[in-house]
């Protein structure tokens, strides 16, 4: 099975990236976290990004708030796919972060989620590898069907309470 590789700007967002390391864990899907900052190590994402097909890996998250600019510059030195997770800052609530992360050039895509959306990135992460893995479209399926169930329980307690 391919990797996911979860870059980080700062180990500030690692909070968000522990959702989605842990929503990988639970599908098995083998992943490695590294802190590259596309303002402070550039060479150093830059490398990271070239190499990381010939490295097995299949899809990429990059988690960055602020100017968040880690996804765009990730996805301007691989081919494989870039899911933007824009975090909150003080500044600006995460807004800023949304816009650097949604706003790419034609050419350059980045898939971006919620701000602090890092269980649905690597959710989308899993579906983009399940295209060619089977095993791992079943479990994606037996997830939401266990998430749908959780909901119907909800309900019925809810409809007995009122």
């Amino acid at each position: 099975m391919k990797k996911v590789g979860l870059i980080m700007g700062s180990d500030s967002d690692l909070p968000v990236v522990q959702k989605a390391a842990s929503v990988l864990k639970e599908l098995e899907i083998p992943y490695e976290a590294h802190v590259y900052s596309a303002h402070r190590t550039p060479a150093e994402a830059r490398d990271w990004s070239l190499a990381a097909r010939g490295e097995g890996f299949g899809v990429i998250i990059a988690f960055a708030g602020m100017a968040a600019h880690l996804a765009g510059a990730i996805a301007a030195n691989t081919t494989l796919p870039v899911i933007g997770v824009p975090c909150k800052s003080a500044a600006l609530d995460g807004m800023d972060a949304l816009l650097s992360t949604v706003m790419m050039p034609s050419g350059i895509p980045v898939a971006t989620v919620a701000i602090d959306g890092g269980k649905n990135a690597a959710l989308l992460a899993a579906e983009i590898l399940a295209l060619s893995d089977e095993e791992l479209a079943q479990k994606l399926i037996a997830r939401r069907e266990a998430e749908s169930k959780a909901v119907l329980v909800k309900d019925e307690g809810i409809a007995a309470r009122i």
